[in-house]
């Protein structure tokens, strides 16, 4: 079994630069990764054999990519990390089989997850995820279809309309959550960061000259199939997200792509017991940690927008910053110089920061929205426990998320509440007529972390293989 000083889990912008500021202090350091190259979702490389489009985003995850191969950081690339244990051992199954290593300590940046509020006919096939419409577009160069309802909220839906546009595909509607207003209070914060302003300037020219429809303080309240496409039916809403009176509008598409913002992704650290605390702001459960990133449990690190809704910016400054931290507790060599790169690093992720939690803002969950989910609506889709069952669960005595799970099986399919984690507690919480999510608090995490197969934990072998010990004596 293999040992290393530093473990980390995750290969976005955040968890390189946290593998390379852990590296350069000389320690022994390994980064997994589910995809089979470094980026994350914001910088993800294109498969194989294609070619990528010269933006700035492939750009940064070039650059990113290169610094990587250029350290001394051990990579296990297309691994899915399964099991974590306090010792901070780390089993995963990747290509060639299961991989076990240890570590003294571990950095967890393993981003986030789409979260999608639930409407009626969200589980109809042709509607998916914005984060799901960009992996197809950047990676695969494949479009979401051949026309293409965007909706939902924050930065992603110009992102995905613009590249979807530059793919030769059609934009039938942009359905925006937010309205001229809201994104007029992030100015200031995008003005700090004029190229991302002059990215998002060249997406919405991109739409501007497609004469794409845009919808503000708009969201979808049903989704049907109509013969080989989709109907969705459009709804002004509040600045809280609750449909309102108004006219509805009906949009045809081939593909519907939403999303409501991301959630971070914590089971590693609650698997490991470090303390959580709940922010709407900064998406949803995060585990708590000091401005570098230390939790609660010793040489237990979390970096990134697994730490909180930030951006891809300063997801890399904050990793940098949780090496760095990891370093000095672990005593590597030349303390002086990791300590005088504490400061330096610590004010660039306050600048990179603010464009990211005026972001964060926008994708934050509306209270109305969820309100708003009807009776019969299912909420986890791995199960197909709907709104009313787990309000009904509530009127019966259940008074946490867990007890939730238990009594409806909400969180028991293979996401492990990923996907339905975020609404499911806001209903109980609104059933409950409690005014905190940390009352009813969250899934508690379990392995396998990962959906894993007896085969890719065994690999291959005939019964001859199998050793038979010999037979006890008599």
């Amino acid at each position: 079994m293999a040992e290393f000083d530093v473990v980390v889990l995750g290969g976005g912008p955040a968890g390189v630069h946290a593998a390379l500021a852990a590296a350069s202090a000389g320690l022994n350091v390994a980064l997994f990764d589910e995809n089979a190259s470094a980026g994350g979702q914001v910088y993800r490389a294109p498969l194989e054999g294609m070619r990528a489009a010269s933006n700035a985003d492939q750009q940064a995850g070039d650059v990113l990519r290169r610094e990587l191969t250029a350290s001394t950081v051990t990579t296990f690339f297309a691994h899915s990390v399964w099991a974590v244990t306090g010792d901070y051992r780390i089993d995963a199954t990747g290509p060639n089989g299961p991989v076990h290593c240890t570590a003294r300590a571990l950095i967890v940046a393993s981003g986030t997850t789409e979260r999608v509020v639930p409407f009626e006919g969200w589980t109809t096939p042709g509607v998916i995820g914005l984060a799901a419409a960009t992996i197809l577009l950047k990676s695969q160069g494949v479009l979401p279809g051949r026309s293409t309802l965007v909706a939902g909220c924050g930065p992603l839906l110009a992102a995905v309309a613009a590249k979807t546009l530059e793919g030769g595909g059609k934009v039938e509607a942009i359905a925006d959550l937010a309205g001229t207003a809201d994104w007029a209070r992030t100015l200031p914060a995008m003005l700090a960061r004029p190229g991302l302003l002059r990215q998002g300037v060249d997406w919405w020219r991109t739409i501007n000259r497609a004469r794409t429809p845009r919808y503000g303080r708009h969201t979808i309240i049903r989704v049907e199939p109509a013969d080989e496409r989709l109907r969705a039916t459009l709804a002004p809403c509040d600045a809280a997200g609750r449909p309102i009176s108004g006219q509805r509008t009906t949009v045809l598409a081939d593909c519907i792509a939403v999303g409501h913002g991301l959630t971070p992704a914590t089971e590693i650290t609650r698997l490991l017991r470090a303390k959580h605390r709940y922010s709407r702001a900064a998406g949803g459960w995060i585990a708590v940690a000091d401005q570098d990133g230390r939790t609660s449990r010793p040489l237990l690190y979390v970096a990134g927008d697994g730490a909180g809704i930030a951006g891809a910016a300063a997801a890399a400054t904050h990793g940098a910053l949780a090496g760095l931290a990891c370093a000095l507790d672990l005593g590597a060599a030349n303390p002086v110089r990791l300590t005088r790169g504490i400061g330096p690093a610590r004010s660039a992720h306050r600048h990179a920061a603010r464009f990211g939690h005026a972001m964060a803002n926008l994708i934050a969950l509306r209270p109305g929205h969820v309100e708003s989910i009807t009776p019969e609506t299912i909420v986890c889709r791995c199960e197909d426990v709907t709104r009313a069952e787990i309000e009904a669960a509530c009127d019966a005595g259940a008074r946490d998320i867990n007890q939730l799970k238990a009594w409806t099986r909400c969180g028991m399919g293979p996401c492990q509440g990923r996907t339905c984690g975020d609404v499911a507690g806001e209903l109980l919480m609104r059933r409950m007529g409690t005014a905190s999510r940390e009352t009813v608090g969250s899934f508690s995490a379990r392995t396998p972390l990962r959906p894993v197969t007896v085969e890719a934990l065994t690999g291959n072998f005939t019964y001859d293989e199998i050793p038979i010990p010999k037979a006890a004596p008599l």
